[in-house]
């Protein structure tokens, strides 16, 4: 049985911003879990991908590992245009 994130990148068509875009939505029910949410935002000419933080995630100090283990790895995984991640307000 494939997890979601095979199945997002098994789904390899689209321009960057909507493989991130699937990306994400699998990511997101994990986040919620823990009372929090990711918003994609944009992806940089240089790859990085713009987060915006709500609910726990905003000012909890677990925060940034969650997005560089979790959504940046993840991102880097399925998708290889992406060099970074970062949250904004």
């Amino acid at each position: 049985m494939a997890t979601h994130l095979q199945q997002a990148a098994a789904d390899q068509s689209g321009d960057v911003s909507e493989r991130v875009s699937r990306i994400i939505d699998r990511i997101r029910p994990a986040v919620q879990s823990d009372g929090g949410d990711l918003e994609f935002v944009d992806v940089t000419e240089e790859g990085v991908v713009r987060i915006r933080l709500h609910g726990a995630c905003v000012g909890c100090p677990s925060s940034t590992m969650t997005l560089k283990l979790g959504v940046e790895r993840n991102l880097k995984d399925y998708v290889p245009e992406v060099t970074g991640v970062e949250a904004i307000e």
